[in-house]
C-alpha cells in the first residue's frame, strides 16, 4: 500500500513538472527575444525617409507654401524637382496609359508607337508590356543595304498601318528634306553651303589640330541618321536620337544600319558618364524647348562628354535677342572654350553655336 502511494504521488510529480515546462515553453515562442537592428538598415531608412521629405517639400504644389515662408532654398534644388523619375507623371495621364495598356494578352501588341510617345513626351514612361507579341512586317525583305546611302530602302521592312504616308514616295512629296530621300542626303555635312555651315571635314581638322581623336558620338534629334552615317564612313561610330512624330525615323535609322535611341528630349540620356568624344545637337535643339528643360539637356550631355570632347550645336534657331540674353548665358555657363562661332542677327536666326568646358571644346 505505501509502495503504490509513492508510485502515485510520483506520477503526479511528474505530470506537474512536464506540464510546467510545457507552458514555460509556450510562453517563450509567443515573445522571442528581439533582435538589434543593424546600424546600415537605420541609416538606409533614415534617407529614405528624409528623400521622401525632402520631395514632398519641393512639389510644385508646395512652392507657393514654401516661398510665403520666406526659406531660402537654391535654384537649382527646385528646378531638379519638377523633373519626375520614370513613370511617375503616368498618373497625371491615366486615360492614354489606359488606352495603352488595353490590349488582349498573349496576342499580337497593338500598333500604337504614337500612343507610347504621346505618353513618354508627358514624362510617363510606361513599362512594356509583358503578354503581348510585338508586331512585325508580314513580307520583310531577306537582305538589307550596306550602303546608308543607297539607292533606296526596302518599303516591306515598315508597318506603314500608323502613317498617313504609306510610302517613302509620300514623305518626300511632302518634304524631300525629312530624310527620307537618298539621293538628297548624300549631300548633307560635306560641304559648306552658307557660311554657318561646318562640314564634316573642317569637323575633322580642328580635332586634328588639338590633337584630339573623335571615335564616339551621339547625335540628338538626327532623324534618320544622316550625320551618323556620314560619320560611320570616317569609321566614327554614332548613335541617334530620334523620335517618329509621324513618319518613321526610328526604322529608317535601323534600316541603314545605324543605331537609333528612342527616348525624348528630357529624358536623362541612357549613356554613362564622360564616354563621348562628340555630341551634336541638331535642329530638335531650338528655342521651342522651355529654358529650364535646356538647361538639364546641357547639362547631361556635358555628364556624357569626355575631357577634350566636342559640343556642337548646329544651326541653333532663335531670335537674335533671345540668343543674347537666354540662351548664350545658358551655354556659356558650362564653361567651354570656343572653338568656332558663327552667328547670324537677323530677324529669327541665330546658328551654329559650339563650345566646350574647360578642356572640352565647344562649337557654336
Amino acid at each position: 500500500m505505501g509502495l503504490n502511494l509513492l508510485l502515485l504521488v510520483a506520477m503526479v510529480a511528474t505530470n506537474i513538472l512536464s506540464l510546467y515546462h510545457l507552458s514555460s515553453t509556450l510562453q517563450s515562442q509567443k515573445s522571442p527575444v528581439s533582435q538589434p537592428v543593424p546600424d546600415h538598415l537605420i541609416r538606409q531608412l533614415q534617407t529614405i525617409r528624409a528623400t521622401i521629405n525632402h520631395l514632398t517639400r519641393l512639389h510644385p504644389k508646395a512652392a507657393a507654401s514654401i516661398s510665403k515662408t520666406k526659406v531660402s532654398i537654391p535654384s537649382d534644388l527646385v528646378l531638379y524637382s519638377q523633373f519626375s523619375p520614370i513613370a511617375s507623371s503616368c498618373h497625371s495621364n491615366p486615360e492614354l496609359l489606359h488606352r495603352f495598356m488595353n490590349y488582349t494578352p498573349f496576342s499580337s501588341c497593338p500598333s500604337d508607337s504614337d500612343l507610347a510617345e504621346a505618353l513618354i513626351l508627358r514624362g510617363c514612361h510606361p513599362l512594356p508590356r509583358r503578354r503581348c507579341f510585338a508586331k512585325t512586317p508580314q513580307k520583310p525583305s531577306s537582305s538589307l543595304p550596306q550602303n546608308p546611302f543607297g539607292s533606296s530602302l526596302p518599303e516591306s521592312n515598315i508597318i506603314w498601318g500608323k502613317y498617313s504616308c504609306k510610302g517613302f514616295e509620300c514623305l518626300n512629296r511632302l518634304n524631300p528634306n525629312l530624310g527620307f530621300d537618298p539621293s538628297h542626303e548624300i549631300t548633307k555635312f560635306m560641304s559648306f553651303k552658307t557660311e554657318l555651315d561646318l562640314p564634316i571635314p573642317q569637323l575633322l581638322q580642328i580635332a586634328k589640330a588639338a590633337n584630339s581623336v573623335i571615335r564616339l558620338g551621339l547625335d540628338i534629334g538626327g532623324g534618320t541618321a544622316t550625320f551618323a552615317a556620314r560619320m560611320k564612313l570616317y569609321n566614327v561610330t554614332m548613335v541617334t536620337t530620334t523620335m517618329n512624330l509621324g513618319a518613321p525615323y526610328n526604322e529608317v535609322a535601323a534600316l541603314r544600319g545605324l543605331v537609333p535611341l528612342h527616348v525624348p528630349l528630357q529624358q536623362r540620356l541612357p549613356i554613362f558618364d564622360g564616354v563621348m568624344d562628340l555630341v551634336r545637337c541638331g535642329h530638335a535643339v531650338n528655342r521651342w524647348i522651355p529654358v529650364k528643360s535646356m538647361e538639364f539637356l546641357f547639362y547631361d550631355v556635358d555628364r556624357v562628354l569626355r575631357v577634350g570632347g566636342y559640343l556642337w550645336f548646329d544651326h541653333f534657331f532663335s531670335k537674335g535677342v533671345d540668343l543674347d540674353k537666354v540662351y548664350s548665358p545658358l551655354i556659356t555657363k558650362l564653361g567651354y572654350r570656343k572653338v568656332k562661332s558663327q552667328c547670324q542677327h537677323e530677324a529669327v536666326a541665330a546658328d551654329n553655336l559650339r563650345l566646350g568646358s574647360y578642356e572640352e571644346e565647344a562649337i557654336i
